[in-house]
Order: structure tokens, then sequence, then C-alpha cells
């Protein structure tokens, strides 16, 4: 007989593959031999140096086939771009551009979408999924699209042929967001003026978003941001860590290490890891995408890949420490949602994001939905479209906060 915990994680992984073939199943015949191969393209190598210039300067692009959009006249066209890592220092990234038929750059609102987990090897990446048309999000891509709104979306710090992602880490995955606003309104080919701005995501997604949101007054001061939305969003990684801890999720949780510890190099996870440790770090670089993370370290626990655990140590409390959203102020209208029935990342800690959000006086809407963390991706969709179309018309925001 089957245990509720293995009939919620078959039908969480059953709806993940649905949305997956879903998606597959829409995208026109004949386009797939057009995709680039998923680990040789030289597309994605990063010029050393890296060229001069500023955050969200464009280093090169190219038009795209992105399979799901390609019946429904939308110009895409997959960007690397300038921005900072966690350090401070110069990166390249990579991101898709998404035009709709009839938007005309000079007005359309930008969005920059911020895509939740993928993993951490190279054919991971969001630009390659989008481009074979094996995005997991891509619904809610299409909902925009289809508002007439330019769509932007990064990969994130560390998506190339030798991968070092830097998966959960704040600071970064803010600034990348941020920057595939300024890249969208430099590439030569769109020049959006990106009048209003809104970031968006959920999971990781929702993470990146905030952070966006809480770096982007003194980050880029110029963009218009009008409004942000958010869910499922791992704000406190040790609250995070400790629900994950020998549960559904593990692998994100495990994943989370691998990413902090490539942000962060004196965390040297290396040295915590037992030979079952090592060859999962080479697995996550290597081929692992969000299913093996599901499928592969469900109800693992840390003692079975550590030899000693890094969490507590006062290097890894520090950097966790900095990763923690809720101590910078967003001056923008805020929607934030959470599943409550959430089995991947922890309810309680993003209600209390929330509240601290409140405290702060940021014009926050709250909204709790009765679904787990995958459903919840699906479900949450139609009120996050309901409060962008508002901000992009200038409707005043309301607030749940007391």
């Amino acid at each position: 007989m089957l245990t509720t915990t293995t009939r919620r994680f078959a039908a969480a992984c059953a709806a993940l593959a649905a949305a997956l073939a879903a998606t597959l199943a829409a995208a026109p015949a004949g386009h797939a031999q057009s995709a680039p191969a998923p680990r040789d393209d030289s597309f994605y190598v990063p010029p050393s140096p890296l060229p001069e210039g500023k955050p969200g300067d464009v280093i090169r692009s190219r038009a795209s086939t992105a399979l799901a959009v390609a019946d429904r006249g939308v110009k895409a066209w997959q960007v690397m771009y300038r921005s900072t890592n966690a350090l401070g220092q110069p990166i390249p990234v990579v991101g898709t551009v998404l035009v709709p038929r009839g938007a005309d750059p000079k007005t359309a609102p930008v969005v920059s979408f911020a895509a939740g987990t993928h993993g951490g090897s190279f054919r991971c990446r969001v630009s390659y999924m989008s481009e074979i048309g094996a995005f997991y999000e891509q619904s809610a891509v299409n909902d925009m699209l289809a508002q007439g709104w330019i769509v932007a979306m990064t990969d994130y710090e560390g998506y190339h042929p030798t991968p070092k992602t830097t998966y959960i880490t704040g600071r970064s995955e803010g600034a990348a967001v941020i920057d595939m606003v300024r890249a969208t309104q430099r590439l030569p080919e769109v020049a959006a003026t990106a009048s209003k701005v809104m970031f968006r995501g959920y999971s990781q997604g929702g993470g990146a978003s905030l952070w966006a949101g809480e770096l982007a007054k003194t980050y880029a001061p110029e963009l218009n941001v009008v409004g942000l939305v958010a869910g499922g969003v791992p704000a406190d990684l040790i609250q995070v860590t400790l629900f994950l801890e020998g549960k559904f999720g593990f692998g994100f949780l495990l994943y989370a290490l691998h990413g902090l510890d490539n942000a962060y190099p004196e965390l040297d996870l290396e040295k915590y890891l037992n030979q079952t440790g090592v060859q999962a770090m080479t697995a996550m670089n290597s081929g692992d995408c969000t299913l093996e993370l599901l499928v592969k370290y469900q109800g693992k626990r840390l003692n079975e890949y550590m030899t000693t655990s890094p969490v507590l140590t006062p290097e890894w409390q520090a950097r966790v420490g900095e990763n923690k959203l809720g101590k910078g102020m967003i001056d923008v209208p805020v929607f934030q949602y959470h599943g409550t029935l959430d089995n991947v990342v922890d309810f309680r800690q993003a209600k209390q994001l929330s509240t601290d959000y409140c405290a702060k006086g940021v014009k926050l809407t709250w909204k709790e939905i009765a679904k787990d963390h995958i459903a919840a991706i699906y479900h949450g969709n139609a009120d996050a479209l309901a409060f962008m179309k508002d901000r992009f018309a200038g409707v005043p925001a309301t607030t749940t906060c007391a």
C-alpha cells in the first residue's frame, strides 16, 4: 500500500512531468532539429577577458527559435550580458528576450521573469529549455506575452559548458534579474524603452525577484519598476534547510549547498563531503535537472553525503545570513503568495517574510493557496497576472498589511 508521502511525491512528479509534456506537445513540428546542442554550444562560452562595460551591456546575441512561442508570432533572442556576482565582480550571464506580435518596444512594459529551480547542469539552463519547448513555466510566460508585454528571462549565473551555478545566492540572482532588463533595453533589435518594469518569479525565481526588488533602488535607480510578484519564496535559508532534511525536496537543499559553495570560494564544501557527496556534486554539474533533484534525492539526509555538516560553521552561517531576505526595503507594491501545503519551501518562513516586509512599510499583498509547492506554480498564475495588469495600468495598489 502506498504511503501518503509516496502518493504526494508521485503526484508532484506527475504534475511537473505533465507540464513538461504539455509544453513539448504544443511545440510546432519540425523545429526540434534547429535547437542548439545542449553541451557544445560555443555561444555560452564566456569571453576571456570579459569586455569592458557596465551591468546590462550586451556581450553577444543571436535570434532564437524558442519552440513554445514560435507559432505565436513572438520574436526571440538569446543574449549574453554583463552582470554582477555576489562578491561584486563583473560576470557574463545569458538570458532570453521575447517580444510578442505587435508590441512596440518604445511603449511595451518589460517583465523580468525569474525562473524556478532548473538544476546545475548546462543542459538545464532556462534559455535551452525555452529553445526546445520544455520550459515548465511556459504557461505563465504565454499569459504575459498575450498581454503584449515583453518578457525577459535570465538563466542566472554560471550556465556555460563547464557550469558553476550559484543557486539560491540572492545578490547574484537579483542582479541577474535586474540586468536582464537593461540588456533588453540595449539589445539593438529590441531597444526597449521599458517605461514600466516588473519582476516576477516563483520558488528560486520568487526569491530572485524579491532580491531584485531590494537591490533595485541602489543598483538600478534608472529603472521604472512599478511592482513585483513573488511566489513560493525561500526567504530564510536556515528554516528552509531544516524543513528539507530527510524530506521530499532534499535534492534542492543539496543543490543549495553546491550553489553557495560556487558563489563563495572560502566555504570549501569539498572538505565536508564523503565519496557519495563527491559523486552527487559531480552529477549536479553533469546531468541533474529539476526532476532528478526530486527523484534521486527524495528522503535523503546530509549525513549520507557529508563527513561533517558545514551548515553550523561560522563561515557558512555568515554567508547564509547574507542571503536572508527581508533586511532591505522594497519601494514598489509586492504580491507574495505561498502554498499552505508546500512540501519543498517552508510556508512559515515565507509568512514571516511577509510580516517583516509589512513592518518595514512595504505595500504588500499576501495570499495563501491551499496547494503544495509544484501545484502552486500554476494555481498562482491568475492572481499574479491580475496584480501585474493593475500595476501596469496605473491602478493604485492595496495591501493586506495591518
